[in-house]
């Protein structure tokens, strides 16, 4: 009989302790890392400007939401898009003068432009409760530190074009890249029921650029100048928790 009523207590115990250890977010604040994959829209600005278009972004990271909401994370971007200007130039040592590019077999091919690159940085922001559902939710501000860098991929549509294979590619992509700040102004939800757990905001990055190859065909000879390239979009994250959520009513018999 004592063994029964000391294994009662025990499991009683354990059970309030359990209680005690999780969190109810719709009354808490609760620290929780959070993985989130990402998406924006983005439009140039800037150096940017002269080769590129809108352009979208996906990604994902890791972030460390506090218990006093503050955030802090890493995040990794994929750049791309197909709006490319100044095509003509770019193309204008390899094209005949009607614009056309000629392939290995004496043929006219077609050439396609696109924009690549990536953006990896570091972010710490604050959430602020206002207009939310529960204090882990409100309107944030965030800033990051990172790297970015973007270029232009060039591929045949048919055909070959041997002026852009291989080490010469290099020479026409106008690869650049350096250090790059990120402010952002959002609105981050986390969701009583743990289902639905997001965030949209305005992001604004200026990067600090200088060409990275050694020689460029156009300039005949390598990049030396240095850039500022703007990038303004509308950022979406979806947010995936790992705190470990109450129960929302209790029984007792």
């Amino acid at each position: 009989m004592r063994k029964k009523l000391f294994l009662l207590t025990l499991i009683s115990l354990l059970g309030v302790a359990q209680l005690f250890a999780q969190k109810r977010i719709s009354d808490t604040i609760v620290s929780s890392l959070m993985f989130q994959a990402t998406y924006a829209f983005q439009f140039p600005g800037g150096d940017l400007t002269t080769y590129f278009g809108n352009n979208s972004t996906i990604g994902g990271g890791v972030s460390y939401k506090t218990d006093k909401n503050w955030m802090f994370g890493a995040f990794g971007h994929f750049i791309f898009g197909d709006q490319v200007k100044n095509r003509a130039e770019i193309l204008s040592l390899i094209s005949t003068s009607e614009g056309e590019v000629i392939d290995g077999n004496g043929l006219y091919t077609s050439l396609a432009l696109f924009e690549r690159g990536y953006h990896l940085q570091l972010k710490a922001g604050k959430i602020f409760n206002i207009l939310a559902p529960n204090p882990n939710s409100g309107f944030f501000v965030q800033a990051g530190l990172g790297y970015l860098m973007h270029r232009i991929r060039i591929e045949t549509q048919f055909g070959t074009a041997p002026q852009i294979m291989d080490d010469y590619a290099l020479g026409y992509d106008r690869m650049r890249g350096g250090m790059a700040l990120t402010a952002e102004l959002g609105y981050l939800l986390m969701s009583n029921t743990r289902a639905l757990n997001f965030s949209v905001s305005l992001e604004f990055t200026q990067a600090s650029t200088k060409g990275l190859r050694d020689y460029d065909f156009v300039l005949m000879g390598k990049d030396t100048k240095s850039y500022t390239d703007q990038y303004m979009g509308i950022r979406i994250n979806w947010m995936i928790p790992t705190y470990k959520r109450a129960p929302q009513q209790y029984y007792y018999y």
